[in-house]
C-alpha cells in the first residue's frame, strides 16, 4: 500500500473493526479506498436500506439502498451541479422526483434510467418562464411554454427549444400559427455538451437559432374574423 492510501474498514455500531462486511446484516460504517464512505444498513453483506453515501468528490446521497445500488426515495447532492430529490431505481434518477440547477432552475416531473422521461415542469428562476410538456430521453419534445405575461406557445420542441408547427396564443385569446425552424450554429465544430447532472448516458445538447414564421393566410383570416365579431 503506497503512501496516503486509504484501507478499507468496516466499522460495526459497537466500535468493532473488522476488515470485510462479507455476511454481515445491520447498521455499520463502510470506509472505501477510493475515499467514499457509507454510513446506513447492510444486508448480507450488501448496501440495503437506508443510508448516506458521501463520495470523495463531495456529492452525497442519502436514502434508501437496495443491493448495493441507490433504489427507492431519496436526495442527491450533485455539490456544484445542483440537488434531486426523488426516486431511484437501479442506481439511477427513475420515477417522479425534482431536480433543483445551481441557477435556481427546476424541474419537476418524471424520470427513467437517469433522463428526464415522460410529463414535467420546467420553471426558469431568473425570467419566470414555465415549460410544461413530455420530455424523451432528457429533450422536451413537445409542450407548452408559459410567458410571466400569460402569453402561451404551444408546439413541437427538439434540442429544447421549439420546432416545427406551433402557436402563439394571446391573453386577449388570439391566436397566431406558424412555423419554427431551427439550424445548428454556424460555430459549432465542437462535439454537443452534455447536461453534467444527467447520470448514466448523457442528454447532448446542440446549440441551435430558431426562427418564427407566421402563416400568413391563417393570420389574415383571424383578423378579418376578429372584425366581424
Amino acid at each position: 500500500m503506497g503512501e496516503g492510501d486509504i484501507e478499507y474498514k468496516f466499522i460495526w455500531e459497537d466500535g468493532t473493526e473488522k476488515k470485510s462486511s462479507r455476511d454481515f446484516s445491520g447498521r455499520a460504517t463502510a470506509i472505501y479506498p477510493n475515499g467514499d464512505t457509507y454510513e446506513g444498513y447492510f444486508r448480507d453483506g450488501i448496501r440495503d436500506g437506508y443510508g448516506t453515501y458521501k463520495y470523495s468528490t463531495g456529492q452525497v446521497y442519502e436514502g434508501d439502498f437496495r443491493e448495493n445500488l441507490k433504489h427507492g426515495v431519496g436526495r442527491m447532492a450533485y455539490g456544484k451541479k445542483g440537488h434531486y430529490n426523488g426516486y431511484f431505481e437501479s442506481g439511477k434518477r427513475h420515477g417522479e422526483g425534482v431536480f433543483m440547477y445551481p441557477n435556481g432552475d427546476t424541474y419537476s416531473g418524471w424520470w427513467k434510467d437517469g433522463l428526464k422521461e415522460g410529463k414535467g415542469t420546467y420553471i426558469f428562476k431568473d425570467t419566470g418562464m414555465k415549460v410544461k410538456g413530455i420530455w424523451r430521453a432528457g429533450s422536451l419534445t413537445e409542450g407548452v411554454w408559459e410567458l410571466p405575461s400569460g402569453v402561451l406557445y404551444k408546439g413541437i420542441f427538439e434540442n429544447n427549444k421549439p420546432n416545427g408547427e406551433g402557436q402563439w396564443v394571446f391573453t386577449n385569446e388570439n391566436v397566431v400559427a406558424g412555423e419554427y425552424k431551427q439550424t445548428v450554429k454556424e460555430d459549432e465544430d465542437a462535439a454537443p455538451e452534455e447536461e453534467e447532472e444527467e447520470e448514466g448516458e448523457a442528454a447532448k445538447k446542440i446549440k441551435v437559432d430558431v426562427k418564427w414564421t407566421t402563416h400568413i393566410n391563417l393570420y389574415n383570416s383571424a383578423i378579418a374574423i376578429n372584425r366581424v365579431l
